[in-house]
């Protein structure tokens, strides 16, 4: 009923913790944990996944793997069929939490992943990209692994061919804030001979654990335009996505937290989409121009929608431009419906980018001010490989 994450593998864990267990068997540092397999989701009673009590083999084998791990907080996240793979991400579709300690809290959690394979934002994810399955092949394993308490946590591409460069977002604190694209990350580009080149931004927020729950909280102002890393821990880093890329066999989107000196790989899938390079100088912007960060390829002319919550989400309609603060996942259905996305914080390795780069709809990230310079109802044209925005 709980497989080692060490013995974990695709068929039976998910892409997620399938790969995490070839990168554990290969001795790359992957917290440790164990996999509720797919076996256990499909022998599970719908009253099971709502609300109604385990399989009591279930919960017995729940409360020996963690009291193995020594019962820490654990961060409890999916690995469904067709997750993480080749040809579809699913780049934050599925519940993930962080944080979680006790047997009680990791049942829920455990229900709230598996509720989450049936989730509008899941469905709408599969259907828009053309990878839904009928329903007797659809199935959610679990993955366990101790939380890592980051100092600095974020998100890698390596190269997609030779002589490429390794492309690295990082920020204070939890992945979360760097793939829910809720901070504008630090952006770094490491040569396969090692030169970092790093475009340092206004990081002013950052997401920690307290006890058994998260807090978001602002950085202080003298942190806000630290680099988060120095040039020998990007170096670092990309050294550890090659081996990664190696031993998995191609380009690899990788999410990684540092706690003291110690780098961890908390997930490796493969590169969907590569995202655009980056602005070769400065922009030129005009009272009609403005300039973000290049997101994903495309060009499109529509309606502005400026969207500033999920209370507005009835509003956007087939065609219009989404401008928004950030897109959590939770936003994903939009994407099936507007040209294009323009947003005032988040990097391109976020998981809104992807998805966009998925989709094959252009995105602007990091446009400040967008909402209030970009005005709802107007028409505009998204360029999201030289990252700008003309207004008509």
């Amino acid at each position: 009923m709980i497989v080692p994450l060490a013995d974990a593998d695709v068929g039976t864990c998910g892409g997620k913790a399938g790969v995490l267990g070839v990168l554990l068997r290969t001795g790359l540092p992957v917290p440790d944990g164990f996999v509720i397999p797919f076996s256990a989701y499909r022998d599970a009673s719908r009253r099971a996944i709502e609300a109604g009590p385990l399989d009591p083999g279930l919960l017995e084998a729940l409360g020996r793997a963690l009291e193995a791990l020594g019962d820490p907080p654990v961060a409890v996240r999916s690995s469904a069929v067709g997750e993480d793979t080749a040809a579809a991400s699913a780049a934050g579709q599925h519940e993930s939490t962080l944080a979680v300690y006790g047997i009680g809290a990791v049942v829920q959690a455990v229900r709230a992943c598996w509720a989450s394979l049936h989730s509008h934002r899941a469905v709408a994810y599969r259907d828009a990209v053309g990878h839904d399955r009928p329903a007797g092949v659809l199935a959610m394993a679990v993955l366990v692994q101790c939380h890592v308490d980051a100092d600095v946590s974020g998100v890698m591409f390596t190269p997609t061919g030779p002589g490429g460069v390794t492309r690295i977002e990082a920020s204070w604190g939890l992945g979360p804030s760097v793939v829910g694209g809720t901070v504008t990350p630090d952006a770094y580009r490491v040569t396969e001979g090692g030169l970092v080149t790093r475009t340092v931004a206004d990081k002013r927020t950052r997401l920690d654990r307290r006890g058994t729950g998260l807090v978001a909280h602002d950085v202080p102002t003298a942190a806000r335009r630290q680099p988060s890393l120095d040039d020998a821990t990007a170096v670092r880093l990309a050294r550890l996505g090659q081996q990664v890329a190696a031993v998995l066999g191609g380009a690899q989107d990788i999410e990684w937290a540092i706690a003291g000196r110690t780098i961890w790989l908390l997930q490796a899938r493969p590169v969907t989409a590569a995202p655009p390079p980056p602005p070769s100088g400065a922009s030129t912007t005009s009272a009609a121009t403005l300039a973000g960060i290049p997101g994903s390829h495309g060009i499109a002319t529509g309606t502005a929608r400026v969207v500033r919550g999920p209370g507005e989400f009835a509003r956007v309609r087939s065609g219009d431009i989404l401008v928004c603060r950030y897109t959590d996942p939770a936003w994903t259905p939009l994407l099936r419906l507007a040209a294009g996305v323009v947003t005032e914080v988040g990097g391109v390795l976020s998981h809104a980018a992807i998805v966009a780069r998925e989709r094959q709809i252009p995105a602007v990230l990091g446009m400040a001010n967008a909402t209030t310079t970009l005005h709802d109802g107007a028409t505009i044209t998204i360029d999201g490989t030289t990252g700008t925005v003309t207004i008509s």
